[in-house]
Protein backbone atom coordinates (compact mmCIF):
# COMPACT_ATOMS: atom_id res chain seq x y z
CA UNK A 1 0.00 0.00 0.00
CA UNK A 2 1.25 3.34 -1.07
CA UNK A 3 1.18 6.52 1.23
CA UNK A 4 1.79 9.80 0.98
CA UNK A 5 2.47 11.97 4.22
CA UNK A 6 2.08 15.28 3.36
CA UNK A 7 3.92 17.17 6.31
CA UNK A 8 6.00 14.40 7.33
CA UNK A 9 9.08 16.19 8.62
CA UNK A 10 6.71 17.53 11.75
CA UNK A 11 6.33 15.99 15.43
CA UNK A 12 3.07 14.46 14.37
CA UNK A 13 4.22 13.20 10.61
CA UNK A 14 7.63 11.74 11.20
CA UNK A 15 6.62 9.58 13.74
CA UNK A 16 3.84 8.90 11.95
CA UNK A 17 5.88 8.21 8.53
CA UNK A 18 8.19 5.44 10.44
CA UNK A 19 4.93 3.91 11.82
CA UNK A 20 3.75 2.93 8.72
CA UNK A 21 6.85 2.04 6.47
CA UNK A 22 7.70 -0.54 9.50
CA UNK A 23 4.79 -1.92 9.40
CA UNK A 24 5.27 -2.19 5.16
CA UNK A 25 3.84 0.74 3.43
CA UNK A 26 5.25 2.26 0.75
CA UNK A 27 5.67 5.84 2.39
CA UNK A 28 6.34 8.97 0.91
CA UNK A 29 6.92 12.32 2.75
CA UNK A 30 5.84 15.35 1.29
CA UNK A 31 7.05 18.55 3.32
CA UNK A 32 8.16 22.34 2.42
CA UNK A 33 10.01 22.05 5.82
CA UNK A 34 8.53 25.44 6.90
CA UNK A 35 8.59 24.21 10.89
CA UNK A 36 12.19 24.42 10.35
CA UNK A 37 11.68 28.06 9.09
CA UNK A 38 9.48 28.60 11.83
CA UNK A 39 12.26 27.76 14.66
CA UNK A 40 14.74 30.25 12.76
CA UNK A 41 11.84 32.68 12.65
CA UNK A 42 11.50 32.40 16.92
CA UNK A 43 15.07 31.81 17.48
CA UNK A 44 14.18 28.65 19.23
CA UNK A 45 15.00 24.93 18.25
CA UNK A 46 13.60 21.49 19.51
CA UNK A 47 14.86 20.47 23.25
CA UNK A 48 15.71 17.38 20.89
CA UNK A 49 18.50 17.89 18.41
CA UNK A 50 16.51 17.37 15.12
CA UNK A 51 18.51 16.19 12.21
CA UNK A 52 18.44 17.21 8.31
CA UNK A 53 15.82 15.28 6.50
CA UNK A 54 17.82 13.37 4.43
CA UNK A 55 20.33 12.27 7.50
CA UNK A 56 16.81 11.29 8.76
CA UNK A 57 15.79 9.14 5.99
CA UNK A 58 18.69 7.18 5.17
CA UNK A 59 19.44 6.37 8.86
CA UNK A 60 15.69 4.94 8.43
CA UNK A 61 17.11 2.83 5.79
CA UNK A 62 19.98 1.91 7.85
CA UNK A 63 18.41 0.29 10.71
CA UNK A 64 14.93 -1.03 9.07
CA UNK A 65 15.83 -1.51 5.02
CA UNK A 66 13.44 0.18 4.14
CA UNK A 67 13.20 3.25 2.22
CA UNK A 68 11.08 6.63 2.30
CA UNK A 69 10.83 8.74 -0.39
CA UNK A 70 10.62 12.44 0.15
CA UNK A 71 9.47 15.49 -1.92
CA UNK A 72 10.15 19.29 -0.91
CA UNK A 73 6.65 21.26 -2.24
CA UNK A 74 4.78 23.71 -0.95
CA UNK A 75 0.91 22.31 -0.96
CA UNK A 76 -1.10 25.63 -0.98
CA UNK A 77 1.15 26.88 -4.29
CA UNK A 78 2.51 24.00 -6.60
CA UNK A 79 -0.77 22.49 -7.35
CA UNK A 80 0.64 20.86 -10.55
CA UNK A 81 3.21 19.66 -9.22
CA UNK A 82 1.36 17.87 -6.31
CA UNK A 83 -1.13 16.27 -9.09
CA UNK A 84 1.59 15.16 -11.18
CA UNK A 85 3.23 13.75 -7.78
CA UNK A 86 -0.24 11.99 -7.21
CA UNK A 87 -0.26 10.49 -10.88
CA UNK A 88 3.20 9.38 -10.34
CA UNK A 89 2.91 7.55 -7.18
CA UNK A 90 -1.13 6.68 -7.47
CA UNK A 91 -0.76 7.22 -3.47
CA UNK A 92 -3.74 4.54 -1.82
CA UNK A 93 -4.30 7.17 0.94
CA UNK A 94 -2.79 10.58 1.66
CA UNK A 95 -2.24 11.63 5.60
CA UNK A 96 -2.35 15.17 5.94
CA UNK A 97 -0.83 16.55 8.57
CA UNK A 98 0.93 20.09 6.16
CA UNK A 99 -1.02 22.91 8.02
CA UNK A 100 1.00 25.27 10.55
CA UNK A 101 -0.49 23.61 14.21
CA UNK A 102 -0.03 25.75 17.07
CA UNK A 103 -2.97 27.85 18.10
CA UNK A 104 -0.70 30.75 20.21
CA UNK A 105 1.41 31.32 16.62
CA UNK A 106 -1.36 31.49 15.13
CA UNK A 107 -2.54 34.82 17.45
CA UNK A 108 0.50 36.60 17.32
CA UNK A 109 0.07 39.30 14.70
CA UNK A 110 -1.68 40.25 12.00
CA UNK A 111 0.59 38.50 9.73
CA UNK A 112 0.79 35.29 11.59
CA UNK A 113 -3.08 35.05 11.48
CA UNK A 114 -2.88 36.21 7.44
CA UNK A 115 0.04 33.19 7.24
CA UNK A 116 -2.14 30.47 9.25
CA UNK A 117 -5.43 31.23 6.90
CA UNK A 118 -3.27 31.43 3.83
CA UNK A 119 -1.04 28.42 4.70
CA UNK A 120 -3.66 25.95 6.14
CA UNK A 121 -6.92 26.67 3.73
CA UNK A 122 -4.95 26.74 0.59
CA UNK A 123 -3.06 23.28 1.58
CA UNK A 124 -6.24 21.88 1.87
CA UNK A 125 -8.01 22.79 -0.59
CA UNK A 126 -4.88 22.60 -2.83
CA UNK A 127 -4.98 18.57 -1.78
CA UNK A 128 -8.93 18.08 -2.50
CA UNK A 129 -8.93 19.70 -5.72
CA UNK A 130 -5.81 17.37 -6.92
CA UNK A 131 -6.77 14.49 -5.62
CA UNK A 132 -10.09 14.65 -7.80
CA UNK A 133 -7.94 16.41 -11.00
CA UNK A 134 -6.33 13.27 -10.93
CA UNK A 135 -9.03 10.77 -11.40
CA UNK A 136 -7.57 8.62 -8.42
CA UNK A 137 -9.52 6.81 -5.94
CA UNK A 138 -7.30 7.98 -2.83
CA UNK A 139 -8.44 7.78 0.74
CA UNK A 140 -7.22 11.03 2.97
CA UNK A 141 -7.10 11.43 6.54
CA UNK A 142 -6.83 14.36 7.77
CA UNK A 143 -5.33 15.74 11.12
CA UNK A 144 -7.68 17.81 13.14
CA UNK A 145 -8.21 19.14 16.56
CA UNK A 146 -10.74 19.13 19.41
CA UNK A 147 -10.46 22.60 19.19
CA UNK A 148 -12.66 22.73 16.51
CA UNK A 149 -15.25 22.40 19.26
CA UNK A 150 -14.24 25.09 22.27
CA UNK A 151 -14.50 24.67 25.53
CA UNK A 152 -18.12 25.52 26.40
CA UNK A 153 -19.82 22.72 26.04
CA UNK A 154 -22.39 23.06 28.77
CA UNK A 155 -22.26 19.63 29.65
CA UNK A 156 -22.72 17.79 26.60
CA UNK A 157 -20.66 15.04 25.47
CA UNK A 158 -19.08 15.44 22.02
CA UNK A 159 -19.53 13.09 19.72
CA UNK A 160 -17.96 12.00 16.81
CA UNK A 161 -18.77 14.68 14.07
CA UNK A 162 -22.43 14.67 14.13
CA UNK A 163 -25.45 15.59 16.00
CA UNK A 164 -29.05 14.72 15.43
CA UNK A 165 -31.14 17.94 15.99
CA UNK A 166 -35.05 18.47 15.72
CA UNK A 167 -36.49 21.62 13.56
CA UNK A 168 -39.72 22.61 14.62
CA UNK A 169 -41.47 23.40 11.38
CA UNK A 170 -45.05 24.19 9.98
CA UNK A 171 -45.31 20.92 9.46
CA UNK A 172 -44.06 19.77 12.78
CA UNK A 173 -40.62 18.65 14.18
CA UNK A 174 -38.24 17.46 11.49
CA UNK A 175 -34.62 15.42 12.38
CA UNK A 176 -31.84 16.24 10.75
CA UNK A 177 -28.01 15.78 11.23
CA UNK A 178 -25.64 18.57 10.97
CA UNK A 179 -21.65 18.87 11.93
CA UNK A 180 -21.83 19.35 15.84
CA UNK A 181 -21.52 23.37 15.97
CA UNK A 182 -17.96 23.97 15.76
CA UNK A 183 -16.32 27.40 18.83
CA UNK A 184 -12.93 28.26 17.56
CA UNK A 185 -10.82 29.81 19.62
CA UNK A 186 -8.30 31.24 17.88
CA UNK A 187 -7.27 31.43 13.71
CA UNK A 188 -5.50 28.03 13.88
CA UNK A 189 -8.76 26.22 15.36
CA UNK A 190 -10.67 28.10 12.66
CA UNK A 191 -8.65 27.04 9.93
CA UNK A 192 -9.79 23.63 11.17
CA UNK A 193 -13.48 24.65 10.99
CA UNK A 194 -13.02 25.72 7.44
CA UNK A 195 -11.21 22.41 6.86
CA UNK A 196 -14.65 20.65 8.15
CA UNK A 197 -16.69 22.71 5.84
CA UNK A 198 -14.79 21.62 2.55
CA UNK A 199 -14.63 17.80 3.49
CA UNK A 200 -18.02 17.71 3.45
CA UNK A 201 -18.29 19.46 0.11
CA UNK A 202 -15.46 17.20 -1.67
CA UNK A 203 -17.16 14.38 -0.62
CA UNK A 204 -20.77 15.30 -1.47
CA UNK A 205 -19.55 16.79 -4.61
CA UNK A 206 -16.85 15.02 -5.97
CA UNK A 207 -17.30 11.67 -3.65
CA UNK A 208 -13.66 11.65 -2.04
CA UNK A 209 -12.87 9.64 0.68
CA UNK A 210 -12.23 11.36 3.96
CA UNK A 211 -11.89 10.68 7.48
CA UNK A 212 -11.16 13.60 9.60
CA UNK A 213 -9.80 12.67 12.89
CA UNK A 214 -10.14 15.60 16.03
CA UNK A 215 -7.11 14.58 17.81
CA UNK A 216 -6.19 16.15 21.71
CA UNK A 217 -3.28 17.83 22.90
CA UNK A 218 -0.55 15.45 22.76
CA UNK A 219 2.18 14.41 24.73
CA UNK A 220 5.47 12.70 24.71
CA UNK A 221 7.76 12.59 22.50
CA UNK A 222 9.18 8.94 21.14
CA UNK A 223 7.36 5.95 19.42
CA UNK A 224 8.54 2.61 19.08
CA UNK A 225 10.20 3.73 15.42
CA UNK A 226 11.99 7.47 17.00
CA UNK A 227 13.72 5.87 19.83
CA UNK A 228 15.98 3.11 17.93
CA UNK A 229 18.69 5.79 16.94
CA UNK A 230 19.35 9.54 17.90
CA UNK A 231 19.09 10.35 14.63
CA UNK A 232 15.49 9.25 13.86
CA UNK A 233 14.39 11.30 17.62
CA UNK A 234 10.76 13.24 17.33
CA UNK A 235 10.42 16.89 17.92
CA UNK A 236 10.32 17.97 21.69
CA UNK A 237 8.59 21.76 21.60
CA UNK A 238 8.96 23.70 24.65
CA UNK A 239 8.65 27.23 23.90
CA UNK A 240 5.28 29.27 24.26
CA UNK A 241 4.20 28.80 21.14
CA UNK A 242 4.89 25.54 19.83
CA UNK A 243 5.00 23.31 23.22
CA UNK A 244 1.96 21.33 23.82
CA UNK A 245 1.29 21.89 27.62
CA UNK A 246 1.97 18.42 29.36
CA UNK A 247 5.82 18.68 27.40
CA UNK A 248 6.12 21.82 28.63
CA UNK A 249 5.62 21.10 32.09
CA UNK A 250 7.70 17.84 32.35
CA UNK A 251 11.10 19.72 30.34
CA UNK A 252 9.71 22.79 33.29
CA UNK A 253 10.56 20.81 36.07
CA UNK A 254 13.76 18.57 34.27
CA UNK A 255 15.77 22.22 34.38
CA UNK A 256 13.85 23.23 37.76
CA UNK A 257 11.87 26.17 36.44
CA UNK A 258 8.60 26.66 37.80
CA UNK A 259 5.36 25.18 36.22
CA UNK A 260 3.60 28.27 34.37
CA UNK A 261 -0.05 27.43 34.89
CA UNK A 262 -2.12 29.75 32.69
CA UNK A 263 -4.94 31.86 34.74
CA UNK A 264 -6.61 29.19 37.04
CA UNK A 265 -5.57 26.17 35.62
CA UNK A 266 -9.32 25.37 35.65
CA UNK A 267 -8.93 24.25 31.65
CA UNK A 268 -9.70 20.89 31.35
CA UNK A 269 -8.09 19.38 27.54
CA UNK A 270 -8.07 16.02 25.97
CA UNK A 271 -4.78 14.32 25.63
CA UNK A 272 -3.62 11.53 23.46
CA UNK A 273 0.24 10.13 23.32
CA UNK A 274 1.91 10.12 20.41
CA UNK A 275 2.50 6.62 20.31
CA UNK A 276 -1.35 6.27 20.30
CA UNK A 277 -1.64 9.51 17.74
CA UNK A 278 0.25 7.37 14.85
CA UNK A 279 -1.89 3.78 15.61
CA UNK A 280 -4.74 5.99 15.53
CA UNK A 281 -3.85 7.30 11.79
CA UNK A 282 -2.67 3.41 11.01
CA UNK A 283 -6.51 2.38 12.27
CA UNK A 284 -8.15 4.84 10.37
CA UNK A 285 -6.05 4.32 7.18
CA UNK A 286 -7.25 0.80 7.77
CA UNK A 287 -11.70 1.58 7.87
CA UNK A 288 -11.50 3.73 5.05
CA UNK A 289 -15.19 5.20 3.94
CA UNK A 290 -16.46 3.51 1.29
CA UNK A 291 -16.77 5.91 -1.79
CA UNK A 292 -20.12 7.81 -1.54
CA UNK A 293 -20.01 7.56 2.18
CA UNK A 294 -19.75 10.53 4.32
CA UNK A 295 -16.85 12.15 6.12
CA UNK A 296 -15.95 10.10 8.83
CA UNK A 297 -15.08 11.96 11.70
CA UNK A 298 -13.41 10.41 14.93
CA UNK A 299 -12.38 11.54 18.16
CA UNK A 300 -8.59 10.90 18.74
CA UNK A 301 -8.15 11.28 22.17
CA UNK A 302 -7.79 8.82 25.21
CA UNK A 303 -8.38 10.84 28.61
CA UNK A 304 -8.94 14.18 29.73
CA UNK A 305 -7.80 16.31 32.45
CA UNK A 306 -7.85 19.67 34.23
CA UNK A 307 -4.61 22.00 33.61
CA UNK A 308 -4.13 22.74 37.13
CA UNK A 309 -4.20 19.16 38.30
CA UNK A 310 -1.49 17.88 35.74
CA UNK A 311 0.51 20.52 37.37
CA UNK A 312 -0.27 19.01 40.61
CA UNK A 313 1.03 15.58 39.32
CA UNK A 314 4.37 17.07 38.11
CA UNK A 315 5.12 18.94 41.13
CA UNK A 316 4.38 15.96 43.58
CA UNK A 317 6.44 13.40 40.99
CA UNK A 318 9.04 16.18 40.90
CA UNK A 319 9.19 18.60 43.42
CA UNK A 320 8.80 21.26 41.48
CA UNK A 321 7.05 24.68 41.98
CA UNK A 322 3.68 25.76 40.37
CA UNK A 323 3.53 29.58 38.84
CA UNK A 324 0.24 30.93 37.93
CA UNK A 325 0.68 33.51 35.31
CA UNK A 326 -1.82 35.56 32.74
CA UNK A 327 -3.42 33.34 30.73
CA UNK A 328 -2.77 34.90 26.94
CA UNK A 329 -5.76 33.10 25.43
CA UNK A 330 -9.38 34.16 25.57
CA UNK A 331 -11.30 31.99 27.36
CA UNK A 332 -13.12 30.37 30.71
CA UNK A 333 -11.16 30.18 33.71
CA UNK A 334 -13.44 26.39 34.45
CA UNK A 335 -14.49 24.45 31.78
CA UNK A 336 -15.44 21.06 31.47
CA UNK A 337 -14.90 18.59 28.07
CA UNK A 338 -16.33 15.13 27.89
CA UNK A 339 -15.62 13.00 25.18
CA UNK A 340 -16.61 10.37 23.11
CA UNK A 341 -14.32 8.31 21.58
CA UNK A 342 -16.07 5.00 21.27
CA UNK A 343 -15.37 4.43 17.56
CA UNK A 344 -11.24 3.97 17.82
CA UNK A 345 -11.99 1.71 20.98
CA UNK A 346 -14.37 -0.31 18.88
CA UNK A 347 -11.21 -0.59 16.49
CA UNK A 348 -9.40 -1.63 18.98
CA UNK A 349 -7.33 0.70 20.35
CA UNK A 350 -6.09 0.14 23.97
CA UNK A 351 -4.91 3.77 24.86
CA UNK A 352 -1.80 5.05 26.77
CA UNK A 353 -2.77 6.85 29.83
CA UNK A 354 -0.67 9.02 31.93
CA UNK A 355 1.40 5.96 33.46
CA UNK A 356 4.43 6.88 35.80
CA UNK A 357 7.06 5.25 33.40
CA UNK A 358 6.06 7.76 30.44
CA UNK A 359 5.79 10.34 32.02
CA UNK A 360 9.46 9.33 33.49
CA UNK A 361 10.73 8.82 30.33
CA UNK A 362 9.73 12.32 28.84
CA UNK A 363 11.42 13.99 31.76
CA UNK A 364 14.66 11.48 30.93
CA UNK A 365 14.72 13.51 27.50
CA UNK A 366 14.18 16.54 28.93
CA UNK A 367 17.01 16.01 31.57
CA UNK A 368 19.32 14.31 28.88
CA UNK A 369 18.84 18.06 26.11
CA UNK A 370 18.68 20.50 29.09
CA UNK A 371 21.60 21.98 28.05
CA UNK A 372 19.70 23.06 25.14
CA UNK A 373 16.60 25.13 26.61
CA UNK A 374 16.78 28.57 26.43
CA UNK A 375 14.51 29.20 29.58
CA UNK A 376 13.70 33.03 27.92
CA UNK A 377 11.66 30.80 24.96
CA UNK A 378 9.53 29.52 27.76
CA UNK A 379 7.11 32.03 28.50
CA UNK A 380 4.00 32.10 26.14
CA UNK A 381 4.18 35.57 24.55
CA UNK A 382 1.43 35.26 22.01
CA UNK A 383 -1.79 37.06 23.29
CA UNK A 384 -5.76 36.99 22.11
CA UNK A 385 -5.68 40.90 23.15
CA UNK A 386 -3.59 43.66 24.40
CA UNK A 387 -4.82 43.95 27.88
CA UNK A 388 -3.68 40.45 28.26
CA UNK A 389 -0.59 41.20 26.56
CA UNK A 390 0.65 44.09 28.90
CA UNK A 391 -0.69 41.94 32.51
CA UNK A 392 1.55 39.01 31.17
CA UNK A 393 4.53 41.36 30.73
CA UNK A 394 3.83 42.92 34.20
CA UNK A 395 3.64 39.51 35.83
CA UNK A 396 6.09 37.69 33.78
CA UNK A 397 8.99 40.81 34.43
CA UNK A 398 7.98 40.49 38.41
CA UNK A 399 8.31 36.96 38.49
CA UNK A 400 11.63 36.95 36.66
CA UNK A 401 13.02 39.08 39.23
CA UNK A 402 11.90 36.86 42.23
CA UNK A 403 13.48 33.75 40.44
CA UNK A 404 16.83 35.68 39.74
CA UNK A 405 16.84 37.13 43.69
CA UNK A 406 16.60 33.52 44.56
CA UNK A 407 19.10 31.82 42.37
CA UNK A 408 21.64 34.28 43.48
CA UNK A 409 21.01 33.52 47.10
Amino acid sequence: MRVLVLGGDGFCGWPTALHLSARGWDVTVVDNLSRRNIDNELEVSSLTPIRPIGERIAAWKEISGREIGFQNLTLGKEFDRFVALLKDEKPDAIVHFAEQRAAPYSMKSARHKLYTVDNNLNATNHVLAAMVESGLDIHLAHLGTMGVYGYATAGLTIPEGYLTVTVETDRGPVEQEILFPPNPASIYHMTKTQDALLFQFYAKNDGVRITDLHQGIVWGTQTEETRQDERLINRFDYDGDYGTVLNRFLMQAAVDHPLTVHGSGGQTRAFIHIQDTVRCIELALKNAPKQGERVKILNQMTESHRVRDLARMIAEMTGAEIANVPNPRQEADENELVVANDQFRDLGLKPITLAQGLLDEVTDVARRYADRADLSKVPCVSHWNAAREQAARDQTGARVTRLETRQAS
